[in-house]
């Protein structure tokens, strides 16, 4: 199951065409879905989980908590909603299209991808870029 709970509203319609692609997302790396929990939140609610649990006391759009057990992808996803819109506006895209790359960053993360080294960060943009091309092909405008 993938969820999508808020602590604010958000100017963005989270729909079932989400879930569906995501759980493509996992099945295409050969994975089976568990339960993928969303949280959107503010900075201050990110930051204070930054903090206390992963000791870094930095703004942050997204914290992937990782709980897969075995091939089934499980986790918490926290995603502040703050960071995103300020991500699409200094890198010039739309709130949508940043919001659907953060989306799949998380399950990325979740399917045992990392961004550390330059490689690893090259290797999720181009997996990020393949996803978000596959949601514009499932879901056309």
């Amino acid at each position: 199951m993938i969820d999508f709970s808020f602590q604010n509203p958000i100017d963005f319609n989270l729909t079932i065409h989400h879930k569906s692609w995501l759980k493509a997302v996992i099945r295409n790396e050969h994975l089976q879905p568990g339960d993928v929990y969303y949280v959107f939140c503010d900075d201050a609610y990110l930051l204070e989980r930054n903090i206390q649990f992963l000791n870094h006391d930095t703004l942050t759009d997204i914290i992937t908590f990782d709980n897969r057990v075995g091939d089934f992808v499980s986790g918490e996803i926290f995603i502040s909603v703050e960071r995103v819109h300020d991500n699409a506006d200094q890198l010039g895209v739309s709130f949508q299209e940043e919001m659907l790359r953060v989306l799949v960053h998380g399950v990325l993360h979740l399917c045992g991808y990392k961004d550390k080294t330059d490689e690893e960060a090259s290797q999720m943009r181009g997996l990020e870029n393949k996803y978000i091309a596959l949601f514009h092909d499932m879901f056309p405008a």
